[in-house]
């Protein structure tokens, strides 16, 4: 049963992401999506985390929801495809600020609903 949990999440995340994704990149030329998605994925799963939930519930939202909404292939992808296209300090930018603000993002949502509950 929990399986279907993860399943209606994760259905819900990658549409999200994808939609997320196509608009974002319309409007930057930096791949903003998959880095936008990542930061709030990361303060999701943060606040998640911190917060008391049901097995099922979590199940749906963390991994889940959380687990297709971020994506660390493309963004994998993305840095490659800049350092390809010759835009290596864009690259190594994309790629520090994904970690460090993911990181930042997931204490910051933790820290947040342990302040809360």
């Amino acid at each position: 049963m929990t399986a279907a949990f993860v399943a209606l999440g994760g259905a819900v995340g990658a549409v999200l992401r994808y939609a997320a994704d196509l608009w974002l990149r319309k409007h930057s030329h930096l791949p903003l999506g998959t880095l936008v998605v990542n930061i709030v994925g990361s303060a999701l799963l943060g606040v998640l985390t911190g917060v008391a939930l049901d097995e099922p519930t979590f199940a749906a939202l963390g991994a889940g929801l959380c687990g297709s909404l971020t994506t660390y292939s493309t963004f994998s992808y993305d840095a490659v495809q800049l350092l390809a296209e010759g835009r290596r300090p864009t690259s190594l930018l994309y790629v520090g600020l994904t970690v460090v603000a993911g990181v930042a993002a997931a204490a910051g949502g933790l820290l947040a609903a342990q302040l809360l509950v």
